[in-house]
Order: structure tokens, then sequence, then C-alpha cells
């Protein structure tokens, strides 16, 4: 990540994020990667974080069905999105741990390629009265040897027009200091860089319509800086929980550790090295610790001790447990999803509320990525004006999530056999429905059953 003030002086742009916001973004991606700051070496991490983005991800993406169709031109939009599609659930889950990212199509030799940037990896620099980015700073790095190469690009969105520019830098130093680059060095030329070479300094179009990248953004309330546009992670909001939960795991492990089962007793049970030293039998020196010389019991005879202590296993684990159980339900999680699901001592209306709650999240996900992505289809359509690359036709972009993690099934088979005792519903349709059977198989079943019955 580079310091603010470093883009705002090489661009000449104010940088649209608070330093609380910044520091929060940072604090989250740390926390990803399991390097929260409270991890040391009696608190372990459980990576909670990141099991938490990974399967919220999964419940966002699981079966997803996007289609660019409508002429040859939807089918190239398609074509240059489906490497990114491959590999969206990746994509989603650096957006639920840092809050958002952008998905920046560009052209290339080969024709649109897309870039994903996470949160934390590009800085905005204006939003309109909607809170969508109309501006942003977007680095690129390349290190060679001690050399840092670093290429900043700047697309802004205003009245009509649309600006890029690119400038590049080198620091022979390679400055970096808590994951910060302190110093872009000296400007110079894009053709310096093989890679950036066929990029123009500046470019402007007209009668833009639309920014040329989309941002994909978590939808939840901003109680870091809610002055900001920006998403938040999808964790935000348990970042204490989770630090109670590594500390008590540590604190669990600790009480396994303590109370190992071990032979303690005076050395003279024990062999002697050349030095006097007691050895302890190989392969079990774990199991048998050396008192001293000379220690005795109470009735005089060399000190002999089984230490074999209770463990508190069940009390540390219900604890941790309790605290899983208030990191899903900060998250937007069902109980059971992280936490024992075999330990919810939770009544049934309070499960079950729980699930609607993460449906509800999975939902609000969706809806942005939906959104996201067919902006991103739109950005791709006009870099094939800009390039040249198809004759104009129609577009349309269409996802289908699968709604099995949205919808509560048991209630709607419930409500579906109501309608059919009550003659709403055809059986032959329920059994369409239910059983995946085609009309005609499950007509045939209908009188089949009814068959059966009469006789």
């Amino acid at each position: 990540m580079i310091q603010y003030e470093n883009i705002q002086k090489a661009m000449g742009v104010e940088i649209a994020v608070s330093k609380r916001m910044s520091e929060a973004i940072y604090r989250w991606t740390k926390m990803y990667m399991n390097q929260a700051s409270w991890i040391s070496g009696d608190v372990k991490g459980l990576n909670l974080p990141a099991a938490i983005a990974s399967e919220m991800a999964r419940l966002v993406t699981m079966e997803a069905d996007i289609n660019i169709t409508g002429s040859e031109r939807a089918e190239c939009i398609a074509a240059s999105m489906k490497p990114f599609l491959a590999k969206l659930p990746v994509y989603v889950e650096y957006a639920c741990a840092t809050g958002g990212a952008v998905f920046k199509p560009y052209l290339s030799d080969t024709g649109i390629e897309i870039d994903v940037v996470k949160g934390g990896d590009f800085f905005p620099v204006a939003f309109d009265g909607a809170g969508n980015i109309t501006a942003a700073v977007f680095p690129e790095f390349k290190q060679v040897g001690k050399r840092l190469y670093t290429r900043l690009e700047y697309q802004e969105w205003e009245g009509g027009r649309y600006r890029i520019t690119n400038r590049a830098f080198v620091s022979r130093k390679a400055v970096v200091k808590t994951d910060d680059i302190i110093n872009l060095g000296q400007e110079i030329s894009l053709s310096d860089v093989p890679e950036w070479s066929s990029l123009e300094p500046f470019v402007e179009f007209h009668n833009a319509d639309r920014t040329l990248f989309s941002y994909f953004k978590i939808p939840l309330a901003n109680n870091e800086d809610m002055g900001s546009p920006l998403g938040v992670s999808i964790f935000a909001r348990a970042v204490s929980q989770i630090r109670d939960a590594d500390e008590q795991y540590g604190a669990t492990l600790w009480e396994f550790r303590s109370k190992e089962t071990a032979i303690q007793a005076a050395d003279e049970f024990f062999k002697k090295d050349r030095k006097g030293n007691p050895v302890l039998p190989k392969g079990k020196e774990r199991l048998y610790r050396a008192m001293g010389p000379g220690i005795q019991s109470k009735d005089g005879s060399p000190f002999f001790n089984a230490y074999s202590p209770e463990i508190r296993d069940e009390s540390f684990f219900r604890g941790y447990n309790r605290i899983i159980q208030k990191v899903e339900f900060s998250s937007g999680l069902a109980y059971g999803t992280l936490s024992d699901p075999q330990v919810v001592d939770k009544t049934a209306e309070e499960v079950k509320t729980s699930k609607q709650r993460s449906y509800a999240t999975v939902k609000s996900i969706q809806n942005s990525l939906d959104d996201a992505l067919a902006a991103m289809a739109g950005a791709i359509d006009a870099w094939l004006d800009i390039g040249g690359l198809m004759p104009p036709g129609e577009v349309h972009a269409i996802c289908s999530w699968d709604d099995s993690m949205v919808v509560d099934k048991e209630t709607e088979r419930k409500q579906d056999l109501q309608d059919v005792a009550i003659g709403a519903m055809p059986l032959y349709e329920y059994r369409m429905k239910w059983y995946g059977e085609d009309e005609g198989t499950a007509k045939r079943m209908v009188a089949k059953e009814g068959e059966v019955i009469e006789r």
C-alpha cells in the first residue's frame, strides 16, 4: 500500500479516504492474512477472518449463472469475461475481506482483459451523489532487483469527459516500511518499462456516459467512517470477538500443554551422563521431568510423583464456542457455520432467525455483485467502441443466483403442500418442482398413485 501523501503529491489530487477508513482497511487485510496485531507466541491465529470471507463468498457465488447475450458483440464480451468468471469466488472473497473490489477492464494486445483491484490497493478521488466512484488512482508495481517500478493510473469521469493519466516512477532502494511504500522515487518515462511502453501518458474521451471500471461494494452500513461511501469487511463488526476467540483458543492450548501427564522424579531415578546430568528415556522426554538432585518426599524417600491433573477442556471449549457464535452473528452467518452445530443452545426460533439473517446478507451481496458485473460488462462494451473491435449490437447481462441459500426451502415446501391440499397447485406441478420430474413423468406418477389409492 502506498502512503496517500505520495499519491496526492505525484498526481496532484486529493484522496477521498479518511485516515480512519484507511487504517480499518489495513486492519481487515492483516486479519485476513492471519497477521492480526494481537497474534503472538501465546495467541495463535485461527484464521477466522479468512474462513468467514471464504464461506460468505461460497454462499454468494454457489451455482451462479451469468450470461451475456444479444449479439455477436455480446458474445465477444462474454468471451472476455470468461477467465474472470472462472475465478469469481476468489474475487468475491477478497471483496468480503476488504470491503470491496474494483473490476477494471482494459485493452491489451489480445483483446480485453480484466484487472481485479482489492480494497486498499486503489485510491478513490471523487464520488457522485449516489456514492459511486467517479475518479480513482490505480497503482501497479514491478520489482527488478532492488529497484521498484511504480505506475500510477488515474481515471476520471466528469461532465461527459473521461481522462486517463499514466505516470511511472522508480525507487532504487525500494524502501518499504510496515507495508507502506515510503518513496515512489524518481519519475521516469513509461517507455523505460517494456510492459508499459505502449501506454499513453494522457488520453481523453468525449461523450462518456460511464466509468471504465466498476466497484463491487459489500453492502453493509459503514460504521467505521459514516461519511465514506466505501464498503466494509464482512467481519468488520466482529473484530473484537475474533480477537477474543484467538485468545480463548490460545488459553485452551495452554490448558492442555500445562497439564500434560508427566512423571516428576528426583535425579536419583534417572541414568546419568558423563557430566552427571540425568538422561531422560529417549523419545519420552515430554513424559519425564527431572526435579533435581536430593529432592525428597515427605517420608524422606527420593521424590517421585505421577502428575496428571484434570483438564478443564469442556468449560474452555464451551466458552470458545459461545464466542464463535457471537462472531457468526456479527458477520451475518447462521449459527453452526463456524461454531459446533451440536452445541447451539438456541431455541428453534432463534436458529431459524439466524438462518434468515444469513439469507438476507447473502442476497444483498448478490444484488451488489449483480450491479458490479453489469457495470463491468458496460465498461467492456465501451472499450470495444474505443478500440473499434466489434460492430454495434445489443448486449443483455443476466445474472441468476442459486436461491437455496437465500430461501427457506423447508417453509416453501410446506406452503406448496398446503397449496396442493386446497387445490391451488396441481400435484404434478409439485412433483415437477420438488422431484425434478418432467411434466409427462409427473402426470404418470400422479395417475399411478391415484390407481393405487383406489384399489
